[in-house]
This record gives C-alpha cells, structure tokens and sequence, in this order.
C-alpha cells in the first residue's frame, strides 16, 4: 500500500471510531438528557405559582422538585377546542409518556389548529382552588422565548408567571427572567375583556396604559418586549376555547 492510501484508510478508520463513540455516547446519554429537560420544565413551571410556595424553586434540589411536582401538579393534554385527550390518545399521537410534559409545544404548533394537543397543569392553592397553567413559545429578539401564565379559577385573571429564553441581552431582554418584578406585573391581568372577548395582555414601552391587559415595558428591550406580546396573544389563543370553559367567562 502506498503512503496516501495508507494515511486515507488510517483517517477513515480513526474517523468511524470517533462517530461510533459519539454515537454511542449519545444513545447512552438520551435519557439523561430527556429527564433533565423534564426537570427543567417542572422547575418552570412551578415558578409560575412561585409567590405562594413556600420554598423557592431555585433552592429546591432536583428530587424535591420531583416530589413537589408529583404531589400538588395534576396533569391534562387538551385539543384545540378545551376537550381533554386520553392518554392512550396522547399516546397514538406519538408521546409515549402520555403526559402534559411530554407535549412537544413547537411540533403541535407546526400542525393544523385541529390537530394540535396542548399541555395543561393544575396547581391546588392553598384554600384549594385550582390554578391552570399554560405553556407559551414565542420568538425573542435573537432566539426563542418561552414561558408559563397560570390563572385563577375563572380562567381569565392571571394568578402568576414565570419566563424563560434562550440568548437574550443581559441586563436588557434578559429580563425577563432575571429580573422578578417582570413577571410579577402579571399577577391579576386579564386576558378577556368585560365582554368576554380575548384580548390577550400587553408588554407596553413607556409604561402600562390599560390596567387590566397591560404590563410595563422592559428598559431597553423594546423588541424583546415586543416578543413577549405576540408569544402572549399566540401561545393564549390556543388555549382559548379551553380558557372560556369557566362558567364565570360565559356571558
């Protein structure tokens, strides 16, 4: 063999070598991978309710969140029209855990209105009520931007919220979620107005016009706020025939 095949079938092996440990690696690694996402979306969407537990979410290790989680959190798979899945229907429609968490919230967005299914959550306070919880996905000003509004028992006043992103600006955009007074505005917002009309909620620069659907603007990220505007309006009207279901919003 001359030096060049030598050197290509040298290269070639040690190149088959290194995708086979990556791959391997990978598969090893998948499930930790996928837990950890759980986790991730557990820890959020518990900050949405963050004001009335007792003990941050941040301070909480992984297992605590789990148990937390496990006990107060009931979960529901919804269609577009309010009605909930059954899980052997959540199931069939490709999420094997058949559970709200195991919703993929961008693959349901890409298809048809009536053939989506959406993740929904149901906190208990502390006088017993139920507090529903949504998921929201939007687009930032460099990336994606996520976050989860809960709501009191009339479906329409806002109990908490928490927010996340990907790669906005620090100490601007970022905000959002580093900051606790952004999201805090939230609480006791509105999302129909007195006619029962859905009118979502909005981040306003230069501050908060209408007391009821409005929150103030974050200084310095007027795009990232404009993100959150139509995350907010997109990501609710989902879920608005499931919203609307509370006698209290009937007319």
């Amino acid at each position: 063999m001359n030096k060049s095949g030598y050197i290509i079938g040298f290269v070639s092996l040690l190149t088959g070598i290194v995708a086979l440990v990556l791959s391997l690696l990978y598969s090893g690694l998948k499930e930790t991978h996928k837990k950890n996402e759980l986790l991730f979306e557990k820890r959020a969407i518990l900050s949405s309710v963050q004001h009335i537990l007792e003990k941050e979410v941040g301070e909480m290790n992984d297992n605590e969140v789990q148990e937390f989680f496990i006990k107060n959190v009931e979960q529901q798979v919804i269609n577009q029209s309010g009605d909930t899945i059954k899980f052997e229907d959540v199931v069939k429609s490709g999420y094997k855990g058949g559970k709200a968490v195991d919703i993929d919230l961008k693959i349901e967005l890409a298809k048809s209105p009536e053939q989506r299914i959406l993740p929904v959550y149901i906190f208990k306070d502390k006088s017993g009520e139920d507090i529903f919880i949504v998921k929201m996905i939007g687009k930032g000003l460099w990336d994606e931007i996520s976050g989860y509004l809960a709501f009191e028992k009339d479906r329409n006043t806002v109990y908490g919220a928490s927010f996340d992103h990907k790669s906005e600006t620090p100490g601007m955009g970022a905000e959002m979620k580093d900051n606790p007074k952004f999201p805090a505005q939230f609480a006791g917002k509105k999302v129909f107005d007195e006619s029962g009309k859905f009118v979502s909620i909005k981040v306003r620069k230069g501050g908060a016009v209408d007391k009821l659907h409005d929150v103030d603007g974050i200084s310095g990220a007027t795009l990232t706020g404009d993100g959150i505007t139509k995350m907010l309006s997109a990501s609710i009207a989902n879920y608005e025939a499931f919203l609307k279901k509370s006698s209290l919003n009937k007319k």
